[in-house]
C-alpha cells in the first residue's frame, strides 16, 4: 500500500509549485530509499542506462531542429499566401486557410510550438484585418496550431512509443486518418458558424483577385513542394519501408537544413538558435523522462500494479469502464499538466490494463493522442493559449482566447468518440501499409 503514497505526495509537490521533474525524482528517490534501502540506488542507474541507450528517442532531437530550421526556413509565409488564394472567399475563408496551413506545417515540422507561432504571426493580422471575431480568430489557432499531436510526424508519438511499448512507425501511419477527420471537423464547424453568423468571419471581398488560374497552379506549386518534400522525407519514408522513424527524423532534419539554404534563409546566428533551441527543448523531454523512468520503475517495483489491479477487479467494472476511467483521468490531468508529464505518470500503469482486456494498443495509443491534444486547449495550463498569448496583439484577451477554446475542445471529444467507436480509423493504414498485425 505504500506504493499508492506515492501519488498524493507527487501531485502535492506539483501543486506547491515545484517542476514536475524535480518532483517525479524526489518521489521516486524518498520511496525507492524507504521501500528498498540502498538497493534503490542499483534500479535508479539501470533505469538511467535504459533511457539513455534507447536509441528510438534518437529522434526526439532530431525532429527538434527539423521544426527549428522549419521556423526560419520561410516556407511558411509562401504557404500561408498560396493556400489563402484558394480558401479565403469561403465562409470563415481565413480561418479555414490557417487550419489548412497548419495542417502541412503540423506534417513538416512535427512540433507543435513551431507551428503556431509562426502561423499565429502570419495568421492573425490577416484576419484582424478582415474583422474576424478574436474568439475565432484564438480558437482557430489554438486548435490548428496544436494539431501537432496528432498530426504525424509528432515528438508525443517519439516519447509515447517506448513508454507504452508501441512501434513509433505504427503509431506514425496510425495517426493520419484520426488526425485528418479532427483537422476535417474543424473546417466543417468553421464554415457552418460562418454560414449561420457570419459577422464571424466575414467573406473576403477583394476586387484584385483576378490572378489567372496558371498563375495560381504555379504559387500553389512552388508553395506546396517544400512541404510536400518534407512530408515525403519523414512519412513516406516510413510508410514505404525505406526507413526506421528515428532514420525519417535524420532525414527530416537534413531536408529542413537544405530547404533553409535553398529559400536563402540559412546563416550561421539561424544555425545556432536552432541548435540552442533543439538542445534546450531535448534536455527537458529527456529529463522529464528520466525523472518519469524512476518513477514508474519505483511505483512498480513496490507492488503498485499489484495494489490497483485488486482495486479494478473489486470494483468490477469492465473493461470499457476501465477504458473510459483512463480516458477522464488524462483529461482531468491535462488542466494541469502538460503532455510529457501526463505521458509518464499514466501510460505505464494503463497499458497492461489495456492488454488484458483485449483492446488494442495503437488505438488505445490514438485515444490518448487526442486527449493530449484536447489537454493544450484546456486551461489553466492550456500550452496552446500560452503560446498564443506570446505573438497575439494585446486586444486579444484572455478571456477571448479561453471562450474561443471551447468549441473545438467539444469537437476533440466528438473526434474522440468517432475513433473510440471505428477502431479501424486508427488500424486499417497501418494493416494495410506495415501489416502491423
Amino acid at each position: 500500500m505504500t506504493a499508492l503514497l506515492m501519488f498524493p505526495s507527487l501531485f502535492g509537490m506539483i501543486f506547491l509549485g515545484f517542476p514536475v521533474a524535480f518532483s517525479l525524482l524526489a518521489v521516486a528517490f524518498v520511496f525507492g530509499i524507504l521501500t528498498f534501502g540502498d538497493a534503490a540506488l542499483f534500479q535508479f542507474t539501470q533505469k538511467i542506462e535504459d533511457v539513455a541507450s534507447n536509441f528510438v528517442l534518437a529522434a526526439v532531437p532530431l525532429f527538434v531542429f527539423m521544426g527549428s530550421m522549419l521556423e526560419r526556413s520561410g516556407i511558411a509565409e509562401q504557404l500561408f499566401s498560396a493556400v489563402h488564394l484558394w480558401t479565403k472567399r469561403l465562409p470563415g475563408g481565413l480561418a479555414v486557410g490557417t487550419v489548412i496551413m497548419c495542417i502541412i506545417f503540423a506534417a513538416s515540422t512535427g512540433v507543435i510550438g513551431a507551428t503556431e507561432t509562426v502561423v499565429g504571426l502570419l495568421a492573425i493580422p490577416a484576419m484582424m484585418k478582415h474583422r474576424y471575431s478574436n474568439s475565432l480568430i484564438s480558437g482557430t489557432i489554438c486548435a490548428g496550431g496544436s494539431l501537432g499531436t496528432i498530426i504525424p510526424p509528432s515528438v508525443v508519438v517519439v516519447v509515447l512509443g517506448p513508454i507504452a511499448n508501441v512501434s513509433i512507425g505504427d503509431l506514425m501511419v496510425g495517426m493520419i486518418v484520426p488526425g485528418l477527420i479532427l483537422s476535417g471537423l474543424y473546417i466543417v464547424y468553421i464554415i457552418g458558424l460562418c454560414l449561420v453568423r457570419p459577422e464571424e468571419g466575414p467573406r473576403v471581398v477583394d476586387e484584385e483577385d483576378d490572378m489567372p488560374l496558371a498563375e495560381k497552379l504555379a504559387i500553389t506549386g512552388k508553395a506546396l513542394l517544400p512541404p510536400l518534400f518534407m512530408i515525403f522525407a519523414v512519412l513516406g519514408s516510413i510508410m514505404l519501408g525505406w526507413a526506421a522513424p528515428t532514420e525519417a527524423a535524420a532525414l527530416g532534419a537534413a531536408g529542413a537544413f537544405v530547404l533553409t539554404v535553398f529559400y536563402g534563409k540559412f546563416n550561421l546566428k539561424t544555425f545556432w538558435e536552432a541548435l540552442v533551441k533543439t538542445i534546450t527543448v531535448t534536455s527537458m523531454i529527456m529529463f522529464i523522462l528520466l525523472a518519469g523512468s524512476l518513477f514508474t520503475g519505483i511505483f512498480v517495483a513496490s507492488g503498485g500494479m499489484g495494489v490497483m489491479r485488486a482495486m479494478i477487479n473489486a470494483v468490477e467494472i469492465g473493461p470499457w469502464g476501465l477504458l473510459f476511467i483512463f480516458l477522464g483521468l488524462v483529461f482531468i490531468a491535462g488542466f494541469f499538466l502538460e503532455w510529457i508529464s501526463i505521458l509518464l505518470i499514466f501510460v505505464p500503469l494503463f497499458m497492461p490494463f489495456v492488454l488484458s482486456g483485449g483492446f488494442e494498443p495503437v488505438w488505445f495509443c490514438m485515444l490518448i493522442l487526442v486527449m493530449i491534444q484536447t489537454s493544450y486547449l484546456t486551461p489553466p495550463m492550456a500550452p496552446a493559449i500560452f503560446y498564443l498569448r506570446g505573438v497575439a496583439p494585446d486586444s486579444i484577451t484572455l478571456v477571448q482566447m479561453y471562450k474561443g477554446v471551447v468549441p473545438f475542445i467539444v469537437i476533440q471529444i466528438i473526434a474522440l468518440g468517432i475513433v473510440m467507436a471505428f477502431p479501424q480509423t486508427a488500424l486499417w493504414l497501418p494493416d494495410q501499409l506495415l501489416g502491423f498485425r
